[in-house]
């Protein structure tokens, strides 16, 4: 085996686990030095740590305070703010979006992942289905109209909204989680039987076609 390809294997096996301690260690550093540098301007005495531990008691704190209503009406009222002020709001909104994309909040949005044939025949693009077209949307159409939200690659808080027969979706078993995965990662990664089981599912490999 070539040096170069041992040293690439060992590159990309240890990667992941560099970028973890490194963002751990910045997080580390910044809560110590913004409140450590607070407390001991206070005591008088620096304390190594003292910072970071603050921070997670006081990130457990704001958890507690937002869980109840009245901090939650509190929290919703800074979000509102934060939203308003021109200097604030560009980060803070892009910030909150790639954040919800994320968490809960955003996985409960998209109730599948699936496949869509688009911009064209013959292209696919992976998308989540965010609910079924109602009001004048669906009165218009012809048939049973989902919403699919189709995101860009790899930065998922920014998409296209695409309306689509139900029978032209092709539902996939993979969570949304995954989905995201492969979004974010430009088609890197590929959960478990997706690259065989779900692709010679499509029409064009099944000997059917769409009318």
């Amino acid at each position: 085996m070539k040096t170069k390809t041992v040293f690439t294997t060992g590159l990309l096996t240890i990667l992941p686990l560099a970028v973890t301690i490194y963002v751990f260690y910045i997080i580390f550093n910044f809560l110590d030095n913004l409140i450590g540098g607070l407390i001991e301007s206070v005591i008088n005495y620096r304390i190594p740590g003292i910072g970071f531990v603050s921070g997670l008691l006081l990130i457990l704190l704001i958890g507690f305070i937002a869980s109840n209503i009245i901090g939650n009406r509190l929290i919703n009222f800074f979000d509102r703010i934060f939203q308003r002020v021109p200097i604030t709001r560009g980060i803070y909104v892009s910030a909150k979006q790639i954040i919800d994309a994320f968490t809960v909040q955003g996985k409960n949005a998209f109730k599948k992942v699936v496949l869509l044939e688009y911009p064209r025949k013959g292209l696919y693009v992976i998308g989540f289905i965010t609910g079924q077209s109602r009001g004048e949307i669906q009165e218009k159409t012809a048939e049973e109209t989902l919403n699919i939200f189709v995101p860009t690659t790899p930065n998922p808080t920014s998409g296209m909204l695409v309306l689509a027969p139900r029978r032209e979706v092709i539902e996939l078993k993979m969570t949304v989680e995954e989905g995201m995965k492969v979004i974010v990662s430009g088609g890197l990664f590929s959960p478990g039987d997706f690259n065989e089981k779900e692709i010679a599912a499509l029409p064009e490999n099944t000997g059917t076609t769409r009318q």
